[in-house]
């Protein structure tokens, strides 16, 4: 190989790193499973990636209309608060320190609508520095890692 090729792959390779970098930071607060069915209870879950250089300090869930929370896993360390309105739980903050690199989960049991194809899930991740990412609405709409899409229940 003469040093006029190996210079060649190495740009080559080089570029081909560089379109990757993109991907890796698109990683977002993300809720799992993106497929669920009407009226079932659904163990869900929120993913939530640190990627830049500010810890993150708190994320927020805003719960869709007709879905109704009935339990939450609580692991030690993670604090959460909830709003509600009347018995029925409307959003749930939790708040932890997710440092540069690293990732958490959170999840809950809850009991999905039966009348909806869809639920769109609000979800705001906050850092250490005060600012903060809605990882809900992209610049072409909604996201689709915060909507569960709600197939019809069998008869």
């Amino acid at each position: 190989m003469t040093m006029k090729h190996f210079r060649l792959s190495n740009m080559i390779a080089l570029a081909g790193l560089a379109c990757m970098m993109p991907v890796v930071s698109l990683a977002h607060v993300t809720i799992s499973p993106r497929e669920s069915m009407a009226g079932a209870t659904e163990k869900y879950i929120v993913r939530v990636p640190t990627e830049g250089k500010v810890t993150t300090k708190s994320v927020e869930l805003e719960v869709p209309e007709g879905v109704t929370v009935e339990a939450m896993a609580v692991p030690m360390g993670w604090k959460h608060e909830l709003k509600k309105d009347g018995d029925r739980i409307t959003a749930i903050t939790w708040t932890m320190d997710v440092k540069p690199g690293e990732f958490v989960e959170f999840s809950f049991v809850a009991r999905n609508p039966r009348d909806k194809t869809q639920l769109v899930w609000t979800l705001r991740q906050k850092f250490a520095d005060g600012t903060v990412s809605d990882w809900t609405k992209g610049p072409n709409g909604t996201r689709p890692t915060a909507v569960t899409t709600l197939a019809p229940r069998k008869q």
